[in-house]
Parts: C-alpha cells; structure tokens; sequence
C-alpha cells in the first residue's frame, strides 16, 4: 500500500509509526525520479535530502516550527510531505509548482530560496523575531555544504554566535555544491567534516571506555559522541559560538530522529553535521552528481537525457568556453574565474586545459569580482563567467573595485534575460538596468554566436571594464567566422530600414524583431530593425538615422523596463529636442513567472507574434 498519496499535510507524517518510515522515504525517491525524467529539474541534490527532510517534519510540528532551506535545490521531498503531491507532476511547468521555495505557494515555505548562502541569515531573524514576539517554535535551517563557501553564511554565523538565539542548523553534507567543492575552506571541510575520520576517533574513544570503564561504556559513549565534535570538526563552530554536534549519517532516517529529538531542546545555535550522499538512490545520479545536479528530459531506466532529433545549433555557453580557449592560447595573461559553476558557465575546458589560469572561488560571487580586479591591477586580463541572476550579488564590487578604478575585468553574462523553468530567482532580466548606471561599464548584448565571439574578443581587447551579455539555449545557427574582429565600442548596426517605425533590438530580441518586421512587411507596414549590440555606451548617431526614416521609434529587450535599455533610448531622445513617438518593450514592473522561455516570451509580448502586435497598435494609435 503506499503511503505517499495519503500524506496532505506534514501532520500525516508524524501519524505514521516510524518504522514505516524507510518506506516513504523510497517512495519518495522514485516520485522525485518519475517526475524529474519527464519534467528536468534539480535531481542529485533532492535524492540525498530525502530522509533529512522526513525526519525534520516528523520530528518537529511544522509549519508552527520553521524549516528554511539554503536554495531549494534539496526540498523536493519537502513538497511532496507537505500537501504538494497531487500537483507535483506541474513542477516547474507553467503555472504549476516552483521548483524551488516560495512563500505564497505554501505555508509550510518559510523563507523562498533560490540562491545560496541565505538561509543562516533568515532563520536567525526568524528566531529574533520569535522572541521578540515571546513565542516557542523551532527553526530550523537546512544549509548544504556548498553554500557555506558563501561569506554571507559567515556573517550570519558569527551574529548566532553573539546573539545566541535559539536555532537549529543542520549541514547536508554531500561534499560537492553544484560542481566539486574548491578552495581552502572546503579542503579543511572535506578532511575534517566526514563521517569516516570521526568515526575511527570514536571507536578508538569506544575501545578505551570499553576497556577501563566496563561498567559505565554505555553511558560515557554518549558523552564521547557529543565530546568528538569539540575535539574535531566542529572546532570552527565552536570557536564562532555555536554548538556542534555530528557528523550522522543522513540516510539513516532512524537515527536521524533520535539525533534530532536529542538536539532541539538544546539552548542556543546549534549546528547538526549530517553526511549524504548525493543522487542517493538513483545509480546515475549517484556516479554522475554534476551531470544530474540540474537536468532536462531523461529516461530514467537507462539513465539517459533527451535529445532533440533536429541537428542543435551549438549553445551560447558552448561558443564562449570555445572562444575563451582560442583567445588564450594567444594571450597568456587570459584568466577565467567562476562562482562554483565551471560546468553551467562552460569553464570546464579552460579548467582542463589552462589549469594554472583558471580559479573556482566557491559561492562568493562578490569575492569573484574584487578578486578578479586584483588581478588586473596586476596586468592579467580577468573573465569572471557568472549567470546574470547572479551578478546582482557583485554590484558593489562592480561598482566600487573595478569601475572605479578603471579596471579591464571582463564580466561574461550566461543565461541572461529569460531562462525558463527556474523561475524567477534565476531569470537574469535586471542585468541592463543595474550594470548601465555604473560609469565607465561598457556592455555588449551580442544578436547570436557569431557576434558573441567578437564580443568576448573586443571586451578582452579593448583595456576595460566590459559586460558580455548572451542568453542560455542554442545559437541562431549562423555561420561563424574564422577570424575574430572588433566590434566598435558605442556602434550598431541597421538591418533594414523602413519608414512607419524603426524597431531597435537588444540582444537575442534582434531576430524576433527582425522577423516581426518581415511579418509587418508582409501586411503593408514598413518597419525597419537595427541591432543597437551595445548597451552602453548607446549609439546615438543610429538613434539619430532613426529618427531621419520617421518618428516612431520602438525599443525591445528582455530586461526589466525600469532602467533598462529601452530608457536609455527614451532619456537620449528626450534630450534631442526633436519629434519622436517611442514604444519601450520589455518586462514590467513584476517578477517573471516559470515555464518554457518561448511560453513565457509569448506571455510578455516579446516573441515575434508579440512584437508585431504591439508595433501595429502603436502605429495605429
């Protein structure tokens, strides 16, 4: 009989005898795997927190008791015991589940996570506000390991150590993030946080109990199980004021209970060690944990992702990490550095291949980019490849370390503008908007692969600060050329002209315009397109030839309207003195739902069909 289909509420868990336990926990695994294979998502990391997540709301009396997790890469399990089975078919579907947490989904998401290093800081707030309030209930942050490469995670630490408000932290510890863990932190992390170390010091503490104090082993073992954590891995925690306890096995869903039982009357921060292994469960995922972090479409009995049968153009990513490998070959002073994501941010072959250049900094994209701006007051010449949605995290050091200075740090923007399923803690859509106000940032937004590789080439050229700006998927398909060239910093280009509107584009908003134009031609209305390519610094002498052809003007991008490309036009033509009609394009003022990023280009008016209708109105008005 299963159980799952009858758990509406994490109430029904802690109904259950516990020893049907391992049993909803495998049921679990196989309706995360089923779904998953047909609609992609974040596997590896959610198989290894299955029995985690059971375990804390059979344990704790949820939602009363608060649970926040670092991202929501882990929490599937977290739906499906908290009234989200019957609709966790529609996860990361249009109008269906998120993929991640989100507070208006469901009173039992605490705190919405989508990016890392989070958790520490809100469960903390979340237990001074309990005690403000004079309430009782538990919180508990769930924090995987990667996410404590993050200097936010410390800053949260050192405040539980000072404040000393009573809060659980329970460390999923699987040894990787979303690639393998890097860096001086996570080498004194993977030596000294493993179940197995600590385990040969507790026999060896066993041994000699056992052997002097026969009588007493049974009691003084417990004593020595709290004591090893004093003595070794949780040295740094103790040392920053909070409680350490572990590391247990994070599959052992029994002992987990009794060790979670035994710690939440604890006074003060106490931090639980717990060892998972990630993609438990699920063979491929378990021997290919980067590959199944994040994946589409699979069958799962042969472990396999989907392919499309039409012949793929080669991604955006794909054409970066090829023209970053060509450029260095020739440059030796060409350093790439990435936030943790070699795989997703296409470093993986400078990793391979210029080891000595390349740099993984761990989830610290703010250190990314201070770091990277040492290395240019030095005369390298730095890539930080990071996803737009994360470059929100560096603006300052944007700001103040390299534009300041006037420093050639090269930042490459993967998965710019609408991403798709991931929703909207990682659509990249505000990049245009806090970028353009920095002084002396220049940004490129390429219309397809071929552009991308001049664009890389002119930012590495061109001896300062620079924004490569491409979406994820595949390229257009076009023709690439053998030869790079410099793309003239401030100049666009006209791709046909027309005398009822000009259509400027942004980006990979170039072709749907063009074809929308095409479209309009077709139906008697004349419409020219120009690629604007650069951001910043805007093109005016095109603006200008625009307005020669007629006053209509129509700007599209995939960025947020407020402060986006489309008012850098709108504040230039304001300033012109002369005629104009302008129509801005682009996302409102609201967050952007998840789905396909062709359903969702469709919802905002920016695919071809949308932007023909919109220019046909605004000429018509």
């Amino acid at each position: 009989m299963k159980l799952l289909p009858k758990i509406f509420a994490a109430e029904d868990v802690r109904k259950l005898r516990q020893d049907l336990l391992p049993g909803l926990c495998a049921e679990i695994r196989e309706t995360i795997i089923e779904t998953v294979s047909k609609n992609g998502g974040h596997l590896g990391s959610s198989l290894g927190a299955v029995e985690i997540i059971t375990a804390l709301h059979y344990v704790f009396n949820t939602p009363e008791d608060k649970i926040v997790f670092d991202t929501g890469h882990q929490a599937y399990a977290h739906k499906l015991l908290t009234g989200r089975y019957d609709k966790f078919g529609t996860i990361r579907q249009l109008n269906g589940l998120s993929g991640f947490l989100k507070r208006h989904e469901s009173e039992y998401d605490a705190f919405g996570a989508g990016h890392a290093s989070t958790a520490l800081s809100a469960a903390l707030g979340m237990a001074a506000a309990r005690d403000q309030a004079g309430k009782t209930h538990k919180v508990i942050a769930v924090v995987s390991d990667g996410c404590l490469t993050g200097g936010m995670a410390y800053e949260a630490i050192q405040n539980a150590g000072h404040i000393r408000k009573d809060m659980l932290v329970v460390v999923n510890d699987n040894q990787m993030f979303i690639s393998n863990r890097v860096g001086a932190l996570g080498a004194f992390l993977t030596k000294l946080l493993t179940k197995d170390s600590v385990l040969k010091v507790e026999n060896r503490v066993k041994n000699f109990v056992e052997n002097k104090f026969v009588n007493a082993a049974g009691s003084i073992i417990k004593v020595a199980r709290r004591a090893k954590g004093m003595l070794l891995p949780g040295m740094i925690f103790q040392e920053m004021g909070l409680t350490y306890y572990g590391p247990v096995d994070g599959h052992n869903v029994d002992q987990l209970i009794e060790v979670l039982k035994d710690v939440s009357s604890i006074k003060g921060p106490v931090i639980l060690h717990v060892v998972t292994q990630k993609g438990k469960g699920y063979k491929p995922a378990e021997e290919k944990p980067i590959a199944y972090h994040g994946v589409g479409i699979f069958d799962k009995e042969a472990g396999t992702v989907q392919k499309s049968d039409r012949p793929a153009a080669p991604s955006y990513t794909k054409i970066f990490s090829r023209t970053m490998l060509k450029l260095a070959e020739k440059d030796e002073k060409i350093t790439a550095i990435t936030a943790a994501m070699p795989e997703g941010t296409g470093l993986d072959g400078f990793r391979d291949k210029y080891p000595k250049r390349y740099y993984d900094v761990g989830i610290a994209e703010e250190h990314a980019v201070t770091f990277a701006a040492g290395l240019a007051a030095e005369g390298m010449k730095p890539v930080v490849a990071v996803y737009s949605s994360f470059a929100q995290r560096a603006y300052d050091q944007a700001m103040h370390d390299v534009c300041l200075q006037d420093l050639p740090v090269v930042l490459a923007l993967d998965r710019a503008g609408v991403v798709g399923e991931d929703g909207p803690t990682h659509h990249g859509v505000f990049d245009y908007s806090f970028l353009r106000t920095i002084p002396g940032m220049n940004i490129i937004a390429p219309k397809d692969e071929n552009e991308l590789q001049h664009a890389l080439f002119t930012a590495l050229e061109s001896g300062k600060p620079f924004t490569v700006r491409y979406p994820r998927g595949e390229g257009e398909g076009v023709v690439m050329d053998d030869e790079f060239k410099t793309l003239p910093i401030g100049k666009g280009e006209w791709l046909e002209k027309g005398s009822a509107c000009t259509i400027i584009a942004a980006g990979n908003r170039v072709y749907p315009a063009l074809n929308a134009a095409r479209k309009l031609k077709a139906e008697g209305v004349d419409c020219g397109v120009i690629n604007i390519r650069y951001i910043k610094p805007l093109d005016t002498a095109l603006i200008d030839e625009a307005l020669g052809q007629g006053k209509n003007i129509v700007t599209v991008e995939d960025n947020v309207l407020a402060g986006g490309f489309g008012s850098a036009v709108l504040e230039y033509l304001s300033s012109t003195g002369r005629p104009y009609r302008i129509l801005r394009l682009g996302i409102k003022d609201e967050y952007v739902q998840h789905g396909k990023p062709a359903q969702l280009y469709g919802l905002l008016g920016l695919d071809e069909d949308g932007i023909a209708e919109n220019v046909k109105k605004f000429i018509k008005n």
